[in-house]
């Protein structure tokens, strides 16, 4: 284990993030606590290298991060004006994630840290995304969290840097996974979320009734693959399904997603009133499909109704991204020592190791 040993980290550090856990190649340089600033913060999508597949594939993914990843740092580091005598520690995505890419950005990071003498910090993705909101909003512990990304759908109580209780997840489809099957199902270009939200925008929401899976049984789990079912059903009893069918498609479904959403929103908010009935309510929506609008009226509106303060970081920092994964850096910092050169990368690895097996496990540990 290492420490920290510069300067005036007690109430400052400046932290080089890394995120390759997907199809983004990102690095970004953040400084905090005391004065939380993102220096720099740059992304490369990979979007066209995986668009003719219609998903992402990982081996062009890992690819993709081995020819970009020195170029995206070095150009971190100049946007933010800092020099290795300014980095106090590199912090990098360890997992979950694509193990190609994870593996790329990890094993660089450790380099890195290693040829400038730095500390390192391997921080779980899930963590940068359940940590975001203390960085652009300064919410205090604890909260709740409702990640919804590509890969994941969960409900989260976060009570403390590294103390998570899951709540409820998805018991199939992440929610994500979900939009883009259901565009693909149509015929609609990847990614799926944006487009289909887009044509969602031009449909008549009343033409198709679709269900609210699980809202019928107590709980916060849920489920997103008999809704896709659904939508396809109903899309082969009108084939050829033309343009205007496939925007009412689309806003019957988008509209079934936040409805569930909304519904264990209220559920969750009354569970954590009931857990910590002295704290402000706060729930903070991050992943990418927090981007889509429709979904963000439709928690805000949730969480009016159940008094709660409700929290979405800005759209750049929803979806995948390193000042998340610096931040979480720093976060790990502030509480001692960090990881050493041992460390490994992995596939999987949920914040909640007491649930750690509710969706299976195997060989390469328990599922998120």
């Amino acid at each position: 284990m290492t420490s920290v040993n510069s300067k005036d980290n007690a109430t400052n550090l400046t932290v080089l993030g890394i995120e390759t856990s997907c199809d983004e190649t990102a690095a970004a340089v953040v400084c905090g606590p005391a004065n939380k600033r993102i220096l720099s913060s740059t992304i490369r999508s990979q979007i066209d290298e995986h668009t003719e597949f219609g998903g992402v594939v990982p081996e062009i993914a890992a690819r993709a991060h081995i020819e970009i990843l020195d170029r995206i740092v070095a150009g971190a580091m100049h946007e933010a004006g800092c020099s290795w005598d300014d980095i106090d520690a590199v912090a990098a995505t360890a997992g979950p994630g694509l193990i190609g890419g994870v593996i790329v950005g990890f094993m660089t990071a450790k380099a890195i840290a290693m040829a400038a003498n730095k500390p390192l910090v391997g921080v779980n993705h899930l963590e940068g995304h359940a940590l975001t909101a203390r960085l652009t909003d300064d919410l205090a512990f604890p909260f709740l969290l409702l990640l919804v990304s590509g890969g994941h759908s969960q409900f989260l109580l976060v009570r403390g840097v590294g103390d998570y209780e899951r709540l409820g997840t998805t018991i199939d489809d992440a929610i994500g996974e979900a939009f883009d099957k259901t565009a693909k199902l149509l015929g609609l270009p990847y990614p799926g979320g944006p487009h289909v939200e887009k044509m969602a925008a031009k449909g008549d929401v009343t033409r198709f009734r679709l269900p609210r899976p699980l809202l019928d049984r107590p709980g916060l789990d849920m489920s997103f693959a008999g809704l896709k079912t659904a939508l396809r059903t109903q899309a082969k009893k009108l084939e050829p399904v033309d343009e205007q069918t496939i925007c009412d498609l689309c806003a019957a479904f988008q509209r079934s997603v936040s409805d569930v959403l909304a519904a264990r929103t209220k559920s969750a908010l009354a569970l954590f009133k009931d857990r910590h009935p002295d704290a402000e309510p706060a729930i903070v929506v991050a992943g990418g499909v927090a981007a889509n609008q429709e979904i963000r009226r439709s928690l805000l509106a949730a969480a009016d109704e159940a008094g709660a303060r409700f929290v979405a970081p800005p759209l750049t920092l929803c979806t995948d991204n390193a000042a998340m994964i610096a931040w979480a850096g720093i976060e790990r910092l502030q509480l001692g020592p960090v990881d050493d050169m041992a460390l490994s990368p992995r596939p999987r690895w949920p914040l909640d190791a007491a649930n750690a097996g509710v969706l299976g496990a195997g060989k390469k540990g328990a599922k998120v």
